[in-house]
């Protein structure tokens, strides 16, 4: 188990933006290697507007750090 630092308020006000930035860059390396291997998945980015569909997990990556291209559109209930 590894252990995460538990920083103080002070520095957590320092730059919640890079922080942001830095959580927003694990996030969307992480949604794209799991979009790479999950059909699923690529079908709900694209229902949300992302165009990943036969990208590579870097292009899915690059892509998910932007707004989506297009509007979402409704998927069946489940």
């Amino acid at each position: 188990m590894v252990a995460i630092p538990n920083p103080s308020p002070d520095a957590q006000d320092d730059h919640p933006e890079a922080d942001l930035d830095r959580v927003n860059d694990l996030l969307a390396v992480w949604a794209a290697r799991s979009a790479a291997e999950s059909a699923a998945l690529i079908e709900r980015f694209e229902a949300m507007g992302y165009e990943v569909r036969d990208k590579s997990e870097d292009e899915i990556a690059e892509i998910l750090h932007r707004a989506p291209t297009r509007a979402a559109r409704k998927t069946a209930a489940r």
